[in-house]
C-alpha cells in the first residue's frame, strides 16, 4: 500500500507540475456552467435539483478524462521512462493502481470544484441533498470507469492521439450501449442474453439509476468490477510491452 499511495502522489503532484491540469479543471468548471444553466435550461425548470448538471456528464467525460488518461502511460513509453519506472523495487500492479488512483483523485478535486453549483441549488430552493450526494457518487463511479478503460488504453501505444481517439469510441460505445436504438439493432440476429449483456454494459443507464438517488448495489458492483476488470487488463498489457 505505501508503495502505491507513492507513486499516487507522485502521479498527483505531476498533474498540477504542468498547466495541463490547471487547464483541464478550468475547461471542466466552464462547460459544466453552461451545460447546466443554459443547454440544461437550470432556470427555466423552476426545479431545485441538478438533474441538468448531472445529465451532461456522460458527455463531458467522453472528451474530457481520454484527455487526461491518455498520458497515463503512453508518455512513460514515449520518453523511455517505464523502464526506469519497472526498475523500482514496486510490482506492475501497484504501478498501474497508483497511477490510476492519482487520475481519479484529480478527477475528484475537480468535480468538487462544482461545489458553488450545489450551493446556489440550495439558495435558490430546497433540493433533495441525498439525491444530489448519489449523484456525485455516481459521477465519481463513472469517471473511474472511464479513466480505466482510456489508462489501459494508453498502455498499448507510445502515441497519446491514438491513445485518445481509441478511447473516446470504446466509452461511447459503453455510453451507448443501452440505448433503444443499438439494442434494436442487434436484436435482430443477437439471442435475446446476450442483448441484455449488451445493455447491462450502458454506462447511461447504470449512473442514470444512481443520479436519481436510487443507490442499487447492482450498479456500484458493475462499476466496481468494470473498473477492476480494466485495471487487470492494464497490468496484463504493461507486462506485454515490458516483455518487449
Amino acid at each position: 500500500m505505501n508503495n502505491i499511495m507513492a507513486i499516487a502522489r507522485r502521479e498527483l503532484a505531476n498533474y498540477f507540475a504542468t498547466p495541463v491540469a490547471y487547464v483541464f479543471i478550468v475547461i471542466f468548471l466552464a462547460l459544466t456552467g453552461v451545460f447546466t444553466f443554459y443547454l440544461g435550461g437550470f432556470y427555466e425548470r423552476g426545479q431545485a435539483d441538478l438533474q441538468p448538471f448531472f445529465l451532461y456528464h456522460p458527455w463531458l467525460y467522453l472528451f474530457l478524462i481520454p484527455a487526461l488518461s491518455m498520458r497515463l502511460w503512453s508518455e512513460e513509453r514515449k520518453a523511455g521512462t517505464i523502464e526506469l519506472l519497472m526498475t523500482l523495487p514496486i510490482s506492475t500492479w501497484q504501478a498501474v493502481l497508483g497511477k490510476f488512483l492519482a487520475a481519479w483523485a484529480f478527477t475528484t478535486i475537480a468535480l468538487f470544484l462544482t461545489f458553488p453549483i450545489w450551493i446556489t441549488v440550495n439558495y435558490l430552493g430546497d433540493p433533495d441533498n441525498p439525491v444530489i450526494l448519489a449523484g456525485y457518487l455516481g459521477s465519481l463511479l463513472m469517471a473511474g470507469a472511464f479513466l480505466a478503460v482510456g489508462a489501459a488504453i494508453s498502455s498499448l501505444t507510445r502515441n497519446q492521439v491514438i491513445a485518445f481517439v481509441i478511447t473516446v469510441v470504446l466509452c461511447f460505445g459503453f455510453i451507448l450501449s443501452g440505448f433503444p436504438l443499438v439494442l434494436d439493432f442487434f436484436r435482430g440476429w443477437l439471442p435475446h442474453g446476450v442483448v441484455m449483456s449488451i445493455a447491462y454494459l450502458s454506462f447511461w443507464t447504470h449512473f442514470d439509476s444512481i443520479t436519481k438517488g436510487v443507490i442499487d448495489l447492482r450498479d456500484v458492483i458493475f462499476f466496481g468490477s468494470f473498473i477492476a476488470c480494466w485495471l487487470f487488463a492494464n497490468v496484463i498489457l504493461v507486462e506485454m510491452k515490458k516483455a518487449d
